[in-house]
């Protein structure tokens, strides 16, 4: 039976694409794909499902508020496995944020924290910075260690306790010195390239950005850092602050059009596929539409960059079994998935080994190992049981959110692996190989 609906709702419901929706023939080529359907075994649970959803959404059978509806859309990672499964070719990524979008939140604490964390904390870099020094001080000091051995994190609300386990160890000093606006090419230059940093990237992986910078520069890239970039808002996009993303995303382009470089690299594939999207971000924005489209073509992540270049073959020896997984914003978002593997394989000394599902999702997806924990444990225990049949040494992912998580998965299990991303990797060969022909290492 048709719902009645308000003029505001009626309004929001357009924001959700018919079209998109009428792509999906309902064949079920997404099922087997699907983390959540593999999972729980419920159609409900799965694209061809929440496509239907939808569809009952728009036609105004179901009312936005629906408690099911919000359910079965939250729990969905976003993975965008389907879309590679999809033979229709499906956008469905686009269809969960559009519908995201218009859903009211939950209760007032989830309108407060989605307020606080995405609107003010990820829109402000002093404020991120602060986190980020808070945080490194926190477990420097063995303030956090101390806190762990009194069960006092265990005692407190709303699962504190469990989600403080999930921090990785914060990289670099308790203060953190900004990166370099410039850095020269190593040698002739080739290339003239523009950095994203990120922002939870660049506070908990600095040594992972110094590490790209440092292999650009060694490729023969002038490296430009530009002050200014804030966060590439794609933990809004994913979360429904669609209006907070915009924002983010005209400040971006903004710091970016000006710069003359070849092109713009970005190193987690999380942020790196929406920013290659701001197009369809502002694709209703008469002022920034056109700007947004130049914007993502230039957009590269750094394994897809490098892989398309003359590569620097002056890297160094290191003995380890290795295996990788696929980002899903890399491989499923951006369809990067051999670059980062030959980039891998160009090392010598290592032994590379496949991981089974290595395609499949880690059950990080931005937040959602915080705002669906059972759930995202549940994928990770599948990922770690394939990743424990690999005898892998070193695990390598290309996402902030993804190392975070797997390496979680690993030091609760116990499994002797190291988590890092392929540029560290490389960026480890090329110091390796300086310091055998006597240069100094960085």
């Amino acid at each position: 039976m048709a719902v009645e609906t308000d003029k505001t709702e009626s309004h929001q419901l357009h924001l959700i694409d018919r079209d998109l929706i009428r792509g999906c023939v309902h064949c079920g080529m997404c099922l087997s794909y699907c983390p959540t359907y593999k999972e729980l075994g419920s159609e409900l649970d799965s694209p061809r499902g929440r496509i239907y959803q939808m569809k009952l959404l728009t036609d105004g059978r179901i009312p936005v508020e629906s408690p099911d509806f919000r359910e079965h859309i939250n729990l969905c990672l976003n993975c965008r496995a389907c879309e590679t499964a999809c033979p229709s070719g499906v956008q469905y990524g686009q269809l969960l944020e559009q519908s995201r979008a218009i859903i009211p939140p939950a209760s007032r604490l989830e309108r407060v924290l989605r307020f606080v964390v995405l609107n003010k904390i990820f829109t402000s870099s002093t404020l991120l910075r602060l986190f980020g020094t808070a945080t490194r001080l926190y477990q420097k000091t063995g303030l956090q260690a101390l806190v762990r051995r009194t069960g006092l994190i265990d005692r407190m609300p709303l699962n504190i306790g469990r989600l403080e386990r999930l921090l990785p160890r914060f990289q670099g000093g308790v203060f953190n010195p900004p990166l370099p606006e410039f850095t020269p090419a190593v040698g002739p230059s080739k290339h003239r390239v523009a950095f994203v940093a990120g922002c939870v990237q660049d506070e908990i992986f600095r040594r992972t950005n110094a590490s790209t910078i440092s292999v650009l520069a060694r490729n023969g890239c002038e490296v430009v850092v530009p002050p200014g970039q804030v966060c590439c808002g794609a933990l809004h996009v994913h979360g429904g602050e669609k209006g907070t993303a915009q924002q983010l995303a005209r400040r971006n382009i903004e710091v970016f059009e000006e710069l003359k470089v070849d092109a713009i690299i970005v190193n987690a594939a999380g942020c790196g596929s929406t920013l290659k999207e701001y197009h369809h971000l502002l694709h209703d924005d008469p002022d920034y539409a056109q700007r947004a489209v130049s914007f993502s073509q230039r957009m590269r992540d750094v394994n897809e960059f490098l892989g398309g270049i003359d590569l620097n073959r002056e890297l160094g020896e290191i003995r380890r079994r290795v295996t990788y997984q696929d980002a899903c914003h890399l491989v499923h978002g951006q369809n990067v998935s051999e670059q980062p593997r030959d980039l891998i394989n160009s090392i010598p000394g290592i032994e590379f080994v496949e991981m089974g599902e290595s395609d499949a999702c880690c059950g990080s997806a931005g937040i959602y190992n915080i705002t669906n924990y059972d759930m995202s444990m549940e994928i990770l225990d599948r990922k770690l049981d394939f990743l424990a049949q690999t005898g892998a040494e070193i695990l390598l992912a290309s996402n902030t959110g993804c190392i975070i998580q797997l390496a979680y998965g690993v030091r609760k299990r116990g499994l002797p692996i190291e988590v890092m991303h392929p540029i560290d990797l490389l960026d480890w060969s090329y110091r390796t190989s300086r310091s055998k022909t006597g240069s100094k290492s960085r």
